[in-house]
This record gives C-alpha cells, structure tokens and sequence, in this order.
C-alpha cells in the first residue's frame, strides 16, 4: 500500500512551532519547564510541534539531550499534536535521530541544512536521499537556506524519495522562494515559510500554506490569529498581525539573528515561564534591552 501522508501535509500547512528548551539553573534541560511550555502551546491551540529546531539550540545540544527533547515532546503531546523532528549533523547521526525519532512514535523529520564548509548540489540530494531512505514511513522536510540551490534538485529528490513531502524554505527572497517552488513543483510539495512571521504574508503569496514560528511560545493566539488572516486570503488582517510583531522580530533579527532565541526566552522569563539562559554561542540580553522586550511581551494577548 502507498502512504499518502495526508496527515503530515495537513500538519505542515499550519502554525509549526519551534519550542524553546528551557535550561534548569545546573544549566541542563529544564523537563519540568520544557513540558509545562509544551502544555501551553498545545493548550494554545498548536498542533504541529519541532522540537529540536533551530529555537530549541539544536546544535547547542548533545545528542543524548537531542533525544531527551524528542521523548518529552511525544510524550507531553501525546496525539494532540503532529510531531516534526529536526535531524542533522553527520549522515549516520542524521540517521540515527531519525530512526529514533520514528521508533519513539514521530510521524515526520525535518532535516537541517547540511553544515558543511562544501556543499554540492548532488551531494545536498545524496545526503537528503540516504536520510529518507533509512525511514521511508516517515515524511521528511528537507530545511533550505541555501538560496543557491535549484528547484530541480528538490524535484529530483523527490523521484527517488516520494516520503520528501514538504520544504521548510528560508531564504530570505520572496521571488526567489515563488521561483524555487515552481520549479520544484508548486503543487507536488507543502511550501512552509522558514522565516516565520515576518515572511509568512509574501510567502503566502507565492504559494506557502504553513509557516514556522519560535514566537509562538511566547503568545500562540497571535501565530494563530495571523495564519487564519492568510488562509482566508485577508492580507490586510495579516499586515495587523505582521505591524503587531514587527519589533519583536526586528530584534530577533538583528546581527545576524544573534539573538533570535534569546529574545524569544527573554519573553518567556519575563513571563515566569522559563528561565532566560541560552548556550554559546548564544548570549543573553544586556540589561538595556529586556525592558522592551518585557513590554512587548506584556502588550499582546497571551
């Protein structure tokens, strides 16, 4: 029988959080706090959770903690919620977490892009080919932040993995993503905008149906109220949405993102949720700045 994984697309054509993981004071994963985040989101509406992105420092965590994030997060949502895995690093370690991610009960794995000083356009399909080879019941998100890489190798990945169901595209180019996922076949996959927020409105435009987001943690009905804006096609109620976080995403932004969890966590403590620490090469915010992020936080409907 073919798997269609219906259920898969339907939870990547939606608000897909990226939670953060919370530090415990000894600096190691905080799971008390981690689950009582995860409660809120789910609570909040959210039904598509990754853990282990880019929000929950992946790459600041070890592999036994990566697991730790993985089991938590099937755990606490416990079929409320779609869960979409980040993998990476190694080819073999990519498979390993992926394999660990299926064995656990996770129906899909989003696949980081490869950290490599080299990265050939055939060899970023042969790694994403040997990834969803080795969990072909799994539905497989290939992560893209390369604006160079062609729409034909997604299609040509695609031919030989029919698991590869969706593309988490973040490169910053609304052209360049509307050219991307024609390419690649409009139709053929579900288009997320990588980029959250900020970018969901023009990526919408051009074809997405779902966006990522790491301010969901801090206020889910304003991700929700913002998604509803675009499926309805109201633009200008998502604009509201956009000017209502545009600071907090401008400081997010800023360096490079240098802060782009920190700030999300500086809210969250703000909030007594969490505890405000990140992990190198992450910092936390100078004192100047979480007044504003306090009174961002503070303003929205949470």
């Amino acid at each position: 029988m073919t798997t269609t994984f219906e259920t898969q697309r339907t939870a990547l054509a939606d608000v897909v959080a990226i939670p953060v993981t919370p530090f415990a004071e000894d600096g190691t994963v905080d799971q008390d706090a981690h689950r009582a985040l995860l409660r809120r989101l789910l609570d909040g509406g959210i039904r598509t959770l990754t853990p282990n992105g880019n929000t929950g420092e992946f790459y600041a965590l070890t592999p036994q903690e990566r697991q730790l994030v993985t089991e938590l997060t099937i755990d606490e949502a416990d079929g409320r919620a779609v869960i979409l895995v980040g993998v990476g690093h190694d080819v073999p370690t990519a498979i390993a977490s992926a394999r660990h991610a299926r064995e656990r009960g996770a129906r899909m794995v989003m696949v980081h892009q490869p950290v490599h000083p080299y990265v050939s356009q055939a060899g970023w399909v042969d790694y994403h080919r040997a990834i969803a080879e080795a969990v072909p019941e799994l539905g497989v998100v290939p992560y893209i932040r390369n604006a160079q890489l062609l729409g034909a190798r997604l299609a040509e990945l695609a031919d030989s993995c029919p698991n590869v169901i969706g593309v988490k595209y973040a490169v910053p180019d609304a052209a360049r993503f509307a050219a991307f996922a024609r390419d690649a076949g409009l139709d053929r996959f579900v288009w997320v905008a990588g980029l959250a927020e900020p970018y969901a409105p023009s990526y919408f435009s051009a074809g997405a149906t779902g966006f990522t987001s790491g301010l969901v943690n801090v206020a889910p009905s304003v991700s929700l109220n913002m998604i509803e804006a675009l499926r309805s096609g109201d633009y200008p109620a998502a604009m509201k949405v956009w000017e209502q976080i545009r600071r907090f995403e401008e400081l997010r932004a800023a360096n490079g993102s240098a802060n782009n969890v920190t700030v999300v966590k500086e809210a969250l403590a703000s909030l007594g949720l969490c505890r405000r620490e990140v992990r190198p090469p992450s910092r936390e915010l100078p004192e100047a700045e979480r007044a504003e992020v306090a009174s961002i936080a503070a303003g929205w409907s949470i």
